[in-house]
């Protein structure tokens, strides 16, 4: 807000609003019955840029419960990650699925 001195100098005061974080997602992967273990593997190294390691870590993750983390984005960059991994594996004709949530 502007404020006037007497010396008719404009004096300008700082902003004091915070800019708002955008909000996060999780991107998921969930497990099925069909999709081979390396291939979520080289999956989650490709659109992750996970190591090996830590690509099979989230795979059995997958594996043994059901689901897993791939990583947590922002919404939009999350949504295309997500979209990028059911294109890949539809190409492939994999039932994987990938899905996003709140973090």
């Amino acid at each position: 807000m502007a404020t006037k001195q007497p010396t008719g100098d404009l004096v300008i005061e700082p902003s004091k609003v915070k800019p708002k974080l955008p909000a996060m997602y999780k991107v998921l992967l969930k497990n099925d019955d069909y999709t081979p273990m390396e291939f979520v593997v080289e999956t989650i190294r490709h659109f992750f840029n996970k190591t090996r390691e830590q690509a099979t870590e989230i795979m059995l993750q997958v594996h043994t419960k059901g689901a897993g983390v791939c990583g947590v984005y922002p919404k939009d960059i999350a949504e295309t990650k997500m979209n990028q991994v059911l294109k890949s594996a539809e190409e492939s004709q994999h039932p994987l699925q990938c899905v996003i949530e709140p973090a």
